[in-house]
């Protein structure tokens, strides 16, 4: 073939991350196939759905089954159910979103990969370390990207103070809090500071709140829109796949206020127009899946699968706090960032753990620059291997 293709994409890493995690852990248990590995590295979900989750699934499939109540192709934007569900959701939480504004998509990643569509070649400000969808996404499209430095002096929770005066204009600025890696959190005021800057300079925020429902300390922020003038400068994107054990099922959704413009163009008209064109809906068992998983019985059950996750959290952390290593994390998500002992690099603590323990992490390089020397663990594994890797750990370390 002669055909022109895509060249940014040579300038994204050839393997993505996880894909490069998998293949190292591949090749050494083809070496060594009698190694109990334990992984702690891929953010996915252990524990089953929920009973009221998958009963309606099973209820929804059912009526796929007969002429009376089948159903063909979904609505690009989401069942009216399912956004009036995720509308009340918020309002449980004091903020008013409108159901019109809410977009059910397949996932936050994708809409996270796509939001790129319906913005032109601006500036990108991105914290490090970072969600690596948000970088590939961008360099694809083309833009040029300038990060913010997330470090130990900061908690890893950049703050608009440091974008340099000169260099203050308007940019899509990328925020996920509780933060992906880093499971650092931004407390009212941190956010309030970057709807600030946002209005100020004319940019928009793309809020990832993924992990909202790990937060359990009733000051911090679940949602952008909680903080004052959000509505006019930031699009949220969220998912069921952590809070309701989605990541097999697939269901998300983001929020495009409907005052929301950037000059004469309104963001949320050119987003029903993407998805018009390019996506197709999500399944109706699907959304039947997902407004229960927002039902009162369903949030109790989601929320009882979330607490063991987070007494896995609490496993880590006491045996960092044992070994005094510094970490962020763990206590308002579920995920352990933590610097890596002796100064050590992260993907040097990588082999050691797998090969050493047989216990399978993160490295922070894979998130960005500022991940160097710091290694991510994730709660989501069974009580049994947290208990085990725990031990193993505390006998490395």
């Amino acid at each position: 073939m002669n055909i022109q293709t895509n060249e940014r994409y040579k300038q994204i890493k050839p393997a993505y991350l996880f894909s490069e995690i998998g293949s190292r852990v591949r090749t050494y248990e083809q070496n060594n196939p009698e190694a109990k590995i334990i992984r702690m590295g891929i953010g996915d979900v252990t524990l089953p759905l929920p009973e009221v989750v998958t009963a309606s699934m099973i209820k929804a499939c059912e009526e796929m089954g007969h002429k009376e109540t089948f159903r063909g192709y979904p609505p690009e934007y989401g069942y009216g159910f399912l956004r009036e569900s995720i509308s009340t959701h918020y309002a449980d939480n004091n903020v008013s979103v409108d159901p019109d504004s809410v977009f059910v998509s397949d996932g936050a990643k994708s809409d996270l990969g796509n939001i790129v569509d319906i913005l032109g070649q601006n500036r990108i400000l991105i914290p490090d370390p970072v969600y690596p969808v948000y970088v590939d996404s961008n360099i694809m499209s083309g833009n040029n990207i300038t990060f913010t430095n997330g470090t130990k002096e900061n908690g890893f929770l950049p703050l608009p103070d440091a974008v340099s005066p000169e260099d203050q204009r308007a940019s899509v600025i990328y925020l996920c809090s509780p933060n992906n890696p880093t499971g650092a959190v931004y407390d009212r005021n941190g956010l309030t500071l970057w709807v600030e800057y946002a209005l100020k300079t004319g940019s928009l925020i793309i809020f990832d709140s993924a992990y909202e429902a790990f937060i359990a300390d009733d000051d911090l922020p679940h949602s952008i829109y909680e903080i004052p003038g959000a509505k006019e400068c930031a699009i949220e994107i969220c998912s069921f796949s952590k809070f309701a054990g989605f990541t097999g099922v697939r269901c998300g959704w983001t929020v495009i206020p409907d005052n929301l413009k950037s000059g004469t163009y309104d963001l949320q008209a050119l987003w029903k127009r993407r998805q018009a064109t390019k996506f197709n809906g999500v399944s109706y068992p699907v959304q039947r899946a997902a407004q229960a998983a927002l039902s009162d019985e369903g949030i109790k059950a989601c929320l009882s699968n979330i607490n063991y996750y987070r007494e896995n959290a609490r496993i880590i952390t006491d045996l960092l706090d044992e070994k005094n290593i510094f970490y962020t994390g763990g206590k308002n998500s579920p995920y352990v960032w933590m610097e890596c002992p002796g100064k050590t690099g992260s993907w040097d603590f990588f082999d050691l753990l797998l090969h050493k323990i047989n216990v399978v992490g993160t490295p922070g390089e894979g998130f960005g620059m500022n991940g160097e020397g710091y290694f991510r663990l994730t709660a989501f594994g069974s009580r049994e291997n947290t208990i085990e890797a725990a031990a193993r750990l505390k006998d490395f370390l």
